[in-house]
């Protein structure tokens, strides 16, 4: 069976996001769906993945909201790493062109991103909100 239009997405983003070079040097290869309980930081996590259908000319479409988090928790300056990881990200896939298995990514934009303290007092989670449209 074929994956869906938020599988074949997430698949797409953990590929694109482990390509980039910037992206390897901060977190090296922890791009995670879902991290171990033991991971290191920082670490990307893949966050949610929102389709909606859109209907066109005798195709389907989905029009995707997701998010992509970044997980930070240095001895100092948890912000500013979390801060780079999410430039990173933002560099990575804003306007890029994904190959995503079965369909066709027409746009990916980047939308807003935040940078917060979690609720621990040590850590800094960075969540970047993304919109892409794939057809097919």
């Amino acid at each position: 069976m074929a994956d869906g239009y938020a599988l074949a997405l997430q698949k797409a983003l953990v590929a694109a996001l482990k390509s980039n070079a910037t992206v390897m040097a901060l977190v090296e290869t922890r791009v995670y769906d879902q991290p171990p309980q033991s991971a290191a930081r920082p670490y990307i996590r893949i966050g949610g993945i929102e389709p909606r259908p859109v209907r066109t000319d005798g195709k389907a479409a989905a029009s995707l909201t997701f998010g992509i988090e970044a997980h930070s928790r240095p001895v100092t300056s948890g912000r500013i790493e979390a801060t780079r990881c999410a430039e990173a990200i933002v560099a990575t896939l804003d306007n890029a062109a994904l190959t995503v298995t079965g369909f066709t990514s027409v746009q990916v934009h980047w939308q807003t991103q935040t940078v917060a303290q979690d609720s621990d007092g040590e850590s800094y989670t960075a969540i970047v909100a993304f919109t892409t449209l794939l057809d097919g």
